[in-house]
């Protein structure tokens, strides 16, 4: 059942699933909505916790016009969200939210247990002569600038084709048909648009601020790198020593929890148990 929850500037849209045992606090990536975690959620309930599965600002039943949708706002609503839910909470989000978890558990240690970062945009990025070398990263560059330029569902499409290598879910041609009506409600475009061009400093510069377990999640096949594991790798080296740690889901693009959620839950929930989550 839908919630919502009232925040500066807006409302969000929730839903928590289970009725015991530690909050776990999902937060999606941008052009997508809750449903990202479908099946991700029944995995992390049967386990044990109570899970709170949020649409992040701009997206799904949440307000669709903010003023704005850097790492640090969303930061902001999730804590809001943990406050309200009667935190601590483990917080795990995807790639623009791996950076707001980042920047949520710096500014609020009380309130964040551990962190799953799921192929995240958590430090600022350079396009080198070395990346450029992979086309998967050339292609997915491509459709993500026209789509930020143009303002182009079509675009997303396409680069979705690509974050999505090999594996899709069974619903793959729903979910898309799912996300082209989402895009087509008023504000939902140009709060992607404007996700797309908000850099990661912010949640770069926190990384050393953080003070809980992290795991960083990352796919063999994202487009968004051309080394995922470089970049993963580059993420645990910014941390505190000893906090964080690293898993490649073979196979996986931008969508690791999507296209392969055993996989996934079989990293966070051992993870979860380690962190006394």
């Amino acid at each position: 059942m839908t919630e919502y929850l009232t925040v500066a500037d807006g409302t969000l849209a929730y839903e928590v699933t289970g009725t015991t045992g530690p909050l776990v606090v999902l937060a999606h990536g941008m052009g997508d909505s809750r449903a990202a975690y479908r099946f991700l959620v029944p995995q992390l309930v049967a386990a044990g916790y109570r899970v709170a599965n949020t649409d992040l600002r701009g997206c799904g039943e949440s307000s669709a016009v903010w003023p704005s949708y850097s790492r640090t706002d969303i930061a902001g609503d999730l804590l809001a969200l943990v406050r309200h839910l009667g935190g601590p909470a483990v917080l795990v989000g995807h790639s623009i939210s791996g950076g707001a978890v980042t920047v949520a558990a710096a500014q609020a240690p009380e309130l964040v247990t551990a962190v799953v970062e799921l192929t995240p945009f958590t430090r600022k990025q350079a396009v080198s002569l070395g990346s450029l070398r992979s086309s998967r990263f050339r292609r997915g560059m491509r459709h993500l600038v026209l789509m930020g330029v143009l303002g182009s569902a079509n675009q997303w499409r396409k680069y979705l084709e690509v974050a999505y290598p090999g594996a899709r879910p069974a619903d793959w041609t729903q979910r898309l048909e799912q996300m082209d009506a989402e895009l087509a409600e008023p504000g939902r475009m140009k709060a992607l648009q404007k996700m797309g061009t908000t850099a990661a400093t912010d949640a770069g510069a926190a990384l050393p601020d953080v003070r809980c377990p992290v795991l960083v999640v990352q796919g063999t096949l994202d487009p968004d790198w051309a080394s995922p594991q470089a970049e993963g790798e580059a993420i645990l080296a910014e941390l505190p020593d000893g906090i964080g740690r690293l898993t490649m889901i073979e196979g996986a693009g931008h969508y690791p929890h999507a296209q392969f959620p055993d996989e996934v839950a079989a990293a966070v929930l051992p993870f979860l148990e380690s962190v006394g989550a």
